[in-house]
């Protein structure tokens, strides 16, 4: 694995530094070598759980292998912040995969505990760094034909079964404007996406929340590419806005930081897209926020404090937006 990036190295043992089991397993490995060459001591590694039902599960999300394919083929090519990938391999067959990527706790990054946000100049940078990756992927881009691969947004009834969950069994613990997006979703799931993926196309993130950004101290790098997909920009911009910063940030620096997205793009060749149309479908992108927080919904007893910590901060998040946007008057102009 290490020799296409170390021309000399000999590996003598790994050592298994410590597991998580998040959505998918996780785990820290401490090479020990007979010649390092100038590889790193340490690697974050990335594969489906073990057990049978929720890897089958997860598997068949495909992000596994979508992942694996966007640091095989496309990370190379880009500009932004991401992991130092060293390995990257799936098996189309079964959706198993592996990635091994730069241990980003060894490099001096960190990763939000959820209750910090971007600030909102990191915000800014980070939006410039999508406008730069929409426009390089857009229809004629650079690298357009390097990411044709990239499909369309995930789709499956994973999302609502939470929900559904969530509803039947923590409703009290739930605010009533959420609840009520929640059995929206459950009943008209897929014309919500089809509302959700309107617009100009162009390969998204597809998941830029708090969770799956880190700061290397000088930029907000992104992580977590499993749901990479051909979509709106505008899923990418709006999540950003929702789920990273904290709440009273996006509350006042929301519009500003949405035009400031419009004008980097623009700037870039990109897509010429109006303020009020894209403000517009903020509102609407913004009630994706209740589908992406539908694991925290089942309220899982068996979690740690730090991933009770996050979930709570993720869930008040979406809870917050719903309101202050009005995200269901939105839909109802939409036809939904």
């Amino acid at each position: 694995m290490l020799r296409p990036h170390f021309d000399d190295v000999r590996v003598a043992a790994v050592e298994l530094v410590d597991r998580t089991e998040m959505t998918n397993s996780h785990a820290r490995l401490r090479a020990h070598y007979d010649e390092p060459a100038g590889a790193p001591e340490t690697f974050f590694c990335k594969l489906l759980p073990p057990d049978g039902v929720r890897r089958e599960q997860i598997a068949q999300t495909g992000m596994g292998p979508r992942e694996a394919r966007f640091y095989d083929t496309l990370a190379p090519h880009l500009s932004m912040r991401i992991p130092t990938p060293y390995h990257a391999a799936h098996d189309a067959d079964d959706f198993a995969f592996v990635l091994v990527l730069e241990d980003l706790v060894e490099t001096g990054c960190t990763i939000s505990d959820g209750t910090v946000g971007l600030t909102p100049d990191a915000a800014a940078r980070a939006l410039e760094d999508l406008a730069d990756l929409h426009t390089r992927c857009m229809p004629g881009g650079p690298l357009d034909q390097a990411t044709r691969w990239v499909a369309g947004p995930l789709d499956s009834d994973y999302g609502a079964l939470m929900l559904q969950t969530g509803l039947d069994h923590h409703r009290n613990r739930l605010t009533d404007v959420y609840a009520e997006h929640a059995a929206l979703y459950i009943e008209k799931r897929r014309a919500l996406h089809a509302l959700w993926h309107e617009g100009p196309h162009t390969v998204i993130h597809g998941d830029t929340h708090i969770g799956n950004l880190f700061d290397d101290g000088e930029r907000t790098g992104f992580l977590d590419w499993g749901i990479i997909n051909r979509s709106t920009p505008l899923r990418d911009v709006s999540y950003l806005l929702v789920m990273a910063l904290s709440i009273e940030d996006r509350r006042s620096h929301e519009r500003a930081l949405l035009k400031h997205y419009l004008e980097a793009q623009r700037a870039l060749g990109g897509f010429d897209l109006d303020f009020d149309e894209a403000f517009r479908s903020h509102r609407i992108q913004a009630a994706y926020a209740v589908p992406a927080s539908c694991q925290i919904v089942t309220f899982p007893e068996k979690t740690t404090p730090a991933r009770e910590t996050f979930a709570r901060a993720f869930l008040a998040r979406a809870e917050a937006v719903l309101e202050d946007l009005d995200v269901r008057e939105a839909l109802r102009d939409a036809g939904l």
